[in-house]
């Protein structure tokens, strides 16, 4: 980055000539992300509402275009990261959010339930003890009273107000469980979403690559973690009246669950009338559609 080009390019963008204006907005928006401190400390030190606004435009620009470029390359990365990619999420957002803390806050939870958990443990032991510390200690729970924001799709908002959608506990849940070393996966169940405990020596790795994989139980973070068999999801499916499929049954991949957290805030972003924030989520979930699951 050039940065005297830059501060001059800026300091052109309150010429009334439309004109000019076009093609000082046409070189700023060649630059990447890094200049949006640039354009902050302009926006400050200025009364005129027409610049301040322009100045708006150019940054939501810039910080949208970053995220969707970071999306685009942690969708054609195989080994991705599922927290990496619900960061993403909420940086849509919070563009200023930094995964370093959300990434921290789920090193804490997850160092709680680290303490409580030994090897000779059952599966069922381990999950009561990630129950205990994820629903008693540090209180996550589903948002009754505003099912439909967006918050509740947004890794950050969740991890400060401790409330959530399905999707958005699991995520949380699972990162945690996979983090001490307890194989969690969630599983894109219509109308709701669970995880799967895997039987010894299964991951997610083994499911994308098509192989027979067992699960020994499922987990409903919106029932505080309630243990499930096959037979209750089975229910389910009939009683929600959708077609049998096996992947109700198996984990998913982690693109399938952004996925998902990006559909969540549209119908938020649609629930609130916020249409300009519908299409350009709209326009991250394009990106999906070329990558295979």
């Amino acid at each position: 980055m050039d940065r005297n080009k830059v501060q001059a390019l800026i300091s052109l963008l309150d010429d009334p000539s439309d004109e000019i204006f076009a093609t000082v907005e046409g070189e700023l928006l060649k630059e990447e992300v890094d200049i949006v401190p640039d354009l902050e400390k302009a926006w400050e030190t200025t009364a005129d509402a027409i610049y301040q606004r322009r100045l708006e435009n150019l940054i939501h620009t810039l910080q949208f275009k970053d995220v969707k470029a970071r999306l685009r390359s942690w969708l054609t990365v195989s080994e991705d990261e599922l927290l990496y990619g619900a960061y993403l999420v909420a940086k849509y957002q919070y563009p200023d959010l930094k995964y370093e803390d959300v990434n921290n806050k789920i090193n804490l939870i997850r160092k709680d339930v680290w303490l409580e958990l030994n090897d000779h443990l059952t599966a069922l032991e381990k999950v009561r003890i990630i129950n205990h510390i994820f629903f008693d200690v540090h209180g996550f729970t589903r948002n009754n009273t505003n099912f439909m924001a967006a918050q509740n799709s947004l890794i950050c908002d969740v991890l400060d107000t401790r409330k959530g959608n399905p999707v958005s506990l699991s995520v949380i849940y699972s990162v945690i469980a996979q983090r001490s070393g307890v194989p969690i996966y969630g599983v894109n169940l219509p109308k709701n979403f669970v995880m799967a405990y895997l039987d010894e020596g299964g991951d997610l790795a083994s499911v994308n690559k098509g192989e027979e994989i067992s699960v020994l139980f499922y987990i409903n973070a919106i029932n505080k973690g309630a243990v499930l068999g096959r037979k209750e999801i089975e229910f389910f499916v009939r009683q929600q009246k959708l077609e049998p499929s096996v992947s109700y049954y198996l984990p998913c991949s982690n693109k399938d669950i952004v996925q998902r957290m990006l559909n969540n805030l549209v119908y938020a972003f649609e629930n609130s009338n916020q249409h300009e924030k519908v299409e350009e989520v709209k326009e991250l979930l394009s990106l999906f559609s070329d990558i295979p699951s």
